[in-house]
Formats: structure tokens, sequence, C-alpha cells
């Protein structure tokens, strides 16, 4: 029998073969197990992909989009007008912010938070308890579209566990983001952060230790 807590709005479209868990809600307009049109360079898998999957008590706000070949874990808000492309892992109690972007083969750590307007790119990691804040720009190709080169060298930044990323923060390719990091609002990050450091700029660089009372460890 369906939880009566299950909604789909009569504006939104649910893809056929997409399994919603108990208690998800399908708002206004939203758009759930679309399949993908991608372009002829588009470095993207063109397998066929699998239904979308939602897990339960998750909400699919108004005008959001989920494409087929992902899943949401439970208990997740995936925000108005956001958009989450395919074969992408959003893990339990996620946020996704208005207006927000997570591309294609991407895997998102339970607890973590994406502010409004972020950008996810493609072939990125994010672990457990991430803080995006808004307007992070994440980037993937060292060579911006030129080369074949890039195809075999695209890779988006691993953003280690409990790790904060400030307002408007650009990175670049496959920087790694060390666990509980903080890089200040507005820095430019083109090399790795180490753990437990705060980095501020452009180019990003260390200005000190984080807190220990900020840490998640110890209750921050």
């Amino acid at each position: 029998m369906a939880d009566p807590r299950t909604e789909i709005h009569p504006t939104a479209t649910v893809y056929p073969g997409t399994v919603l868990g108990d208690g998800v809600r399908v708002l206004e307009n939203a758009v759930v197990g679309k399949q993908p049109s991608l372009g002829a360079s588009s470095t993207a898998s063109r397998e066929p992909l699998p239904p979308a999957e939602i897990g339960g008590g998750t909400v699919i706000s108004t005008g959001a989009i989920v494409f087929a070949g992902s899943s949401v874990g439970t208990a997740c808000i995936v925000g108005d007008q956001s958009c989450i492309r395919e074969r992408v892992t959003l893990g339990d109690n996620c946020i996704l912010g208005r207006g927000s972007l997570i591309e294609n083969d991407t895997t998102v750590g339970d607890g973590t938070r994406i502010q409004a307007g972020a950008y996810i790119t493609a072939y990125s990691t994010l672990e457990e308890d991430v803080f995006i804040a808004p307007c992070v720009v994440t980037t993937n190709d060292n060579y911006m579209g030129r080369t074949e080169r890039r195809r075999t060298e695209m890779r988006g930044p691993t953003i280690r566990r409990s790790a904060r990323v400030g307002g408007g923060v650009i990175i670049c390719p496959g920087v790694e983001i060390g666990e509980e990091a903080f890089v200040g609002a507005g820095a430019v990050v083109t090399k790795d952060v180490p753990p437990r450091k705060l980095v501020v700029g452009n180019p990003a660089r260390v200005l000190r230790d984080v807190a220990d009372d900020e840490l998640r460890a110890n209750g921050g």
C-alpha cells in the first residue's frame, strides 16, 4: 500500500521506472528520471541509464530536476530549481540549495550541505558532512575543451570529510581539500589544501590551523 505521505504534484513529471521511497514529495514542475541529451563533444558516458532512485522522506522541490541513473538518499532536500545530473550519488540527510547543480559522475556523502547557486562539476567527490557555501565554483578541465588530452585527465576536486568551503570560492581541477579544512570566502584554490588548515586568498595560501573548537571531533 502506498505511503499516504508520498506526494507527486499534478504539474510534476516522474518518468516510468523511477523508484520513490516512502514519504517522498515531488513538488510543482519538478522532473525526476529524465534521460540526458548530450552534445557531440561531451565526455560523459552514453550507456543506457537505469531509473532514478529517491530515498524515503526526501523532497524534490519546485522546478528541480533529477536525471536518470542517479540516486538521492533519505531525508534530503533538493532545492527549488536545482539539478542533479546522471550517475550522481547523493547521500542521506543532504541539502542542495536553490539553483545549485551537481554534474554527472559525482559522489556526495551523507550530511553534506550545498548552498544556493553552487556548481559541483562532473567527476567530483565530496565526502560526509562537507559544507559548500553559496556560489562556489568547482572545475575539472585544465584545457577548457581543447585537445584530446583532456579526456583522460578530466577530474573534479575531492573534498574530504567535514571540510568547509566559503562563499564564491573557485576550486581548480583535481585539487584535494583535506579533512576539516576551511577555505575562506573568495579564495582561488590552485593546489591541495592540507587537513585542518585555513586557507585564504588568490592563489589560496595557508593562514593558520582550524581552531580546535570548530572540529567535528570536538563538537564543533
